[in-house]
């Protein structure tokens, strides 16, 4: 359990989680929640590779499952 925490600690990455989970919250269907937390994820991973940094898949991942997380929400709701 200590090196999951120890993961989403790098590199923000529980904000990435975080982050996709609140974008999917607020389109209100399943579909919408996992399309616009993909989305958000793509865009902050463009902003870095614009900005100089690499493009990091598991930042990306990280965004768009907190999306899969809303969706999985929106499903039970």
């Amino acid at each position: 359990m200590k090196k999951f925490f120890t993961f989403l600690k790098k590199s923000n990455r529980y904000k990435h989680l975080l982050g996709g989970f609140l974008v999917g919250i607020f389109a209100c269907n399943p579909l919408g929640a996992l399309y616009s937390a993909t989305v958000a994820g793509s865009c902050l991973e463009l902003k870095d590779k614009l900005h100089g940094c690499p493009w990091d898949w598991i930042d990306w991942f990280l965004t768009a499952a907190g999306g899969g997380v809303a969706a999985i929400f929106w499903l039970f709701v």
